[in-house]
């Protein structure tokens, strides 16, 4: 098995820090290509790479422009807005998985903003099947347990005036969450206020979600108050064809999750399920 380093051109030349995990045989040439929440770094879901590496699937993560590996040495003045992520970035991973693999599928997996946005992309169609994580309309007051306040907060003055005084949002100042560019900062909290988030807004390609015809799997987790099941259902509800399913840690012997659980190795009993889905959905 061989775990590489190298770096991805975006679509419009952005050059984006991504590892690839080969197995010794991937005898069906498929792709994972791990697409990451925002602000998350490629390194989080390194377990979770590794594991499909183990199943004989090559897999691909990366780090968007301004997060972790592909962040400039100042983010101030730095020009990134959040479609840029799937617009320019996973587009620009996708056909690079294209030209360079080229792979007989390529499955995508989407953790939040990473399955929020494939429906945007321009080469969708290169999509085979998907699982998503916790992908949730971000709309404020679809947030659950105590969220609703602190998430108010931060999309209506944390994020725009932090990210306008200082040219950048200073996320890892206030938490352990990587920085964001001021583009991606506005541009999202201005998602987070509309009761539809990203599909309210219509200068977005939103008529590829109707397009978008690989099957979709996502789950929704109990205890996530982030990504509760109505807020998956609400953003979800984009792509034509759709399967949902709840994940109760309980169930699995498992006391959390959250929003960030799944990926983490205490998780990988979960993790089967979710491959053995993507091999019946998009069969050779």
């Amino acid at each position: 098995m061989q775990i590489e380093q190298m770096t991805i051109p975006a679509c419009d030349g952005f050059s984006l820090a991504a590892t690839c995990y080969r197995p010794e045989q991937n005898p069906t040439n498929t792709v994972v290509l791990i697409n990451s929440a925002t602000a998350v770094p490629q390194r989080y879901y390194k377990y979770f790479a590794k594991f499909m590496m183990e199943q004989g699937y090559t897999a691909v993560t990366y780090d968007y422009r301004g997060i972790a590996g592909s962040k400039p040495t100042s983010l101030r003045g730095f020009a990134a807005d959040a479609r840029d992520w799937a617009l320019q970035d996973m587009a620009g991973v996708i056909e690079w998985v294209e030209q360079t693999i080229r792979p007989r599928r390529l499955f995508m997996i989407g953790h939040s903003y990473g399955g929020q946005t494939a429906g945007l992309l321009p080469n969708h169609d290169r999509i085979s099947a998907m699982v998503t994580f916790s992908s949730q309309s971000g709309y404020w007051r679809f947030q659950g347990g105590n969220q609703k306040a602190p998430v108010a907060l931060h999309v209506y003055l944390t994020l725009p005036i932090l990210s306008r005084l200082f040219g950048y949002m200073p996320w890892s100042k206030i938490s352990s969450a990587e920085d964001l560019p001021k583009g991606v900062a506005l541009e999202w909290s201005r998602w987070c206020r509309k009761p539809g988030y990203l599909l309210d807004d219509e200068t977005l390609p939103l008529a590829r979600y109707q397009q978008f015809r690989a099957p979709v799997l996502a789950y929704s987790i109990d205890d996530d108050d982030w990504g509760t099941a109505r807020s998956v259902d609400a953003m979800m509800r984009a792509y034509p064809n759709l399967t949902r399913r709840h994940i109760v840690p309980e169930e699995w012997g498992m006391t959390s999750l959250g929003h960030f659980g799944y990926f983490r190795p205490k998780a990988k009993s979960l993790w089967p399920e979710a491959v053995a889905w993507l091999e019946q959905a998009a069969p050779l």
